[in-house]
């Protein structure tokens, strides 16, 4: 008779065990998770940030050469 709560106990302490470590996976996951949403928003804001960049740029750069065209009667 012992002997079978012995063996419950450790059926017991092995069902423990496998859901910590499912639990434990499950936060290891969602800490994953978030880490890669962050990611992912650092380089849309980063891409969003270059993409204003080069379109300030160029529309300088257009404003710039449209302003020598019409200083040197290139344009109207």
């Amino acid at each position: 008779m012992a002997s079978k709560g012995l063996q419950d106990l450790k059926q017991q302490a092995e069902g423990a065990a496998q859901d910590a470590v499912t639990a434990a996976g499950a936060a290891v996951q969602q800490v994953v998770d978030q880490a890669t949403e962050a990611g992912q928003k650092a380089m849309d804001q980063a891409t969003k940030s270059t993409q204003e960049t080069i379109d300030k740029a160029a529309s300088q750069a257009s404003e710039t050469v449209s302003g020598f065209g019409k200083k040197f009667g290139l344009l109207k």
